[in-house]
């Protein structure tokens, strides 16, 4: 039997900070109709003449102050897994990362490992919540390109159920590392989601919210902390129509006045830091709570390359199905 090759789909980022960069990822980006399913005649000339002219800029700011001399922290992250997972294969698995939107994108990686001579790819997006917008559209096109590379193809979720893979134990152990350090202890737990349309969530028979409260769930157990201290909720709203709620900026900001005024963010979505985490959390977020009269904010960081969550994706490569 042959060597099967794990890839690692993330979401993508911008090759650079720069206005330029971030128009070509927001028009791919935006273009997916699993991500803005409007009709793309409607959509197109909505987002191009309005969406595209101002946002780019703005949204080319946010990335400046998140980018570090090694690049996008996304970018940098995912391979660092990809790195972590090459140093334990041992000969059973291959490697190797791309992005649903930018380079390297799921058709010229798993092109590319079809002409390198492997005949097996197990994708893994690294989405923990299924909805069409991030694990859909991911397990859709490397299924397509599979196909055209003449490659058989396993398209793995990450964490069905979330509570059996590393993934739980890896966010756990990132929290009880950041509350061992944090200079006093948090009040209360916010466990922030990227968010979606409620029409979305209804239309997948509420498949991602079930997640998300699975995922808090087995996080709570995990760390042995109280619901009533804890409040799920909601990010990143993009456009006009309703989305899911709460949402975090609300919660945050409204936490101190209900007299929390010690606060920790986790983003059990996020498995890399990105605009999401670092930015709208670490420095939005921050600046919502403190402004409200909060006096402790500690956001606490990605799952990354935690061991936990490296062992189980190399357990999905050689899986019993390989």
């Amino acid at each position: 039997m042959t060597t099967p090759h794990l890839l690692l789909v993330n979401l993508g980022t911008p090759q650079a900070p720069t206005e330029a960069s971030v128009r070509e990822f927001l028009l791919e980006f935006l273009s997916d109709e699993e991500v803005v399913d409007l009709p793309a005649w409607l959509w197109q000339p909505f987002l191009k003449r309005v969406v595209l002219r101002k946002r780019p800029a703005r949204v080319a700011e946010l990335y400046q102050s998140i980018w570090s001399a090694q690049g996008s922290p996304l970018r940098v992250e995912t391979e660092r897994m990809v790195a972590s997972l090459q140093a334990i294969s041992d000969g059973r698995f291959t490697v190797s990362a791309a992005y649903r939107y930018g380079e390297p994108s799921i058709d010229a990686e798993i092109a590319r490992v079809a002409r390198d001579g492997a005949e097996r790819v197990v994708v893994v997006p690294l989405f923990p919540q299924r909805t069409g917008a991030t694990t859909g559209t991911a397990l859709t096109r490397a299924a397509e390109a599979a196909e055209r590379a003449g490659i058989a193809a396993r398209l793995v979720p990450l964490c069905i159920p979330p509570d059996e893979s590393g993934y739980i134990e890896a966010l756990a152990g990132r929290c009880r590392d950041a509350l061992a350090t944090a200079a006093s202890e948090p009040e209360h737990l916010v466990v922030s989601f990227h968010g979606i349309p409620v029409r979305y969530n209804r239309r997948e028979s509420q498949v991602y919210t079930q997640d998300c409260e699975r995922t808090m769930r087995a996080l709570l157990a995990a760390i042995d902390w109280p619901a009533d201290r804890t409040t799920l909720a909601y990010q990143s709203k993009f456009g006009f129509e309703r989305w899911l709620t709460p949402a975090t900026a609300e919660v945050l900001g409204t936490l101190p006045a209900r007299g929390i005024t010690r606060v920790a963010v986790i983003t059990p979505g996020f498995l890399t830091e990105g605009l999401e985490t670092l930015e709208e959390i670490g420095i939005q977020g921050r600046e919502s709570f403190m402004h409200a009269g909060g006096t402790s904010y500690l956001r606490i960081g990605a799952v990354e390359a935690h061991p936990a969550m490296v062992q189980s994706l190399a357990a999905m490569a050689v899986g019993p199905d390989n």
